[in-house]
């Protein structure tokens, strides 16, 4: 048994790998070059994405688009529409006004901010199943920031299933899936950082095997101008900024994409009605926390180390 590690950057931030198998490195290699064949398909910042092509035909014409896209698109549609969701596949126009994490950041205007949430209406993102086809009205932006890289992990770690791979760890930033467990190891160590810390400092460290762990925070990406502070995860709602008591939320589930719906899903609401609607689904468990407290699921207690 052989094991391949590499760290590569993509999807905009550091993806690190690590295989056993008796051809780790071609079955690594390989791997990578499925990232970059997701990352050109899902990216809403690259121009030549499919996605894009979607995106710059709003208002003109419905797009044909793989398999992939198109189902990510549709649950993502889904996930959007749903009661109480802070999910938002067409919140676009928004993200790419903010820009926050890249270094044309800016602070739109209230103005600006009252127009653009007249384009984030998810119901008007149509599809057709039949020609995997999708169509967007003249300004709208679909957006699969707050989904991409789980339904991407998800896929990755399916085909090396196949490949026959027993063993493996694959870390998109924030995004950790899990298979089966280290070589001679009972299980993976994943620490949960301490908000605004070090990379090193951990509130926790869980024990899993096959399992994905998402972490979405308010820490990691801000704009900083005029004295204040913005950070990245915005409001379909206002437009702004999440005004929020969480500073990161964790959710441990057996699909990656399942962790990024329910953290976006959830990360605007109260503490208490996070942990609640969280306690409410058995396939997944989290960790809150806030400025002045921790809160746990019901059974995180069994991964917590």
């Amino acid at each position: 048994m052989n094991i391949a590690n590499e760290q590569v950057r993509l999807m905009g931030t550091v993806i690190d790998l690590q295989i056993s198998h008796t051809n780790a490195q071609e079955i690594l290699k390989e791997t990578i070059l499925d990232l970059k064949m997701y990352e050109k398909r899902f990216s809403a910042n690259d121009p030549t994405s499919e996605l894009m092509a979607v995106n710059t035909q709003a208002g003109i014409k419905r797009v044909k688009v793989n398999r992939e896209l198109f189902e990510l698109i549709k649950l993502g549609k889904e996930h959007s529409l749903a009661e109480g969701s802070l999910l938002n596949i067409a919140i676009g126009p928004l993200v790419q006004k903010w820009r926050i994490g890249f270094s044309d950041a800016t602070v739109p205007n209230d103005e600006t901010i009252k127009e653009l949430l007249q384009t984030v209406n998810p119901k008007k993102i149509l599809l057709n199943e039949t020609e995997h086809s999708v169509y967007l009205e003249k300004g709208m932006l679909i957006d699969l920031g707050a989904l991409a890289k789980g339904f991407i992990g998800d896929l990755v770690l399916g085909k090396l299933k196949q490949q026959g791979v027993r063993s493996a760890l694959i870390n998109l930033g924030g995004n950790i899936l899990t298979l089966g467990t280290p070589p001679n190891k009972e299980c993976w160590k994943i620490g949960i950082r301490t908000p605004g810390e070090s990379r090193e400092s951990y509130d926790y460290i869980l024990k899993v095997k096959d399992k994905s762990i998402v972490t979405s925070g308010i820490y990691e990406r801000v704009l900083k101008t005029k004295n204040k502070t913005y950070h990245h995860i915005l409001s379909p709602i206002t437009g702004y900024p999440m005004e929020t008591e969480t500073l990161s939320l964790t959710i441990v589930s057996d699909k990656s994409v399942d962790g990024e719906i329910w953290t976006t899903r959830l990360f605007g609401q109260t503490p208490a009605e996070i942990m609640n609607e969280i306690n409410q689904h058995p396939e997944i468990e989290g960790i809150l926390i806030t400025k002045i407290k921790t809160y746990l699921s019901r059974y995180i207690k069994n991964y917590i180390n």
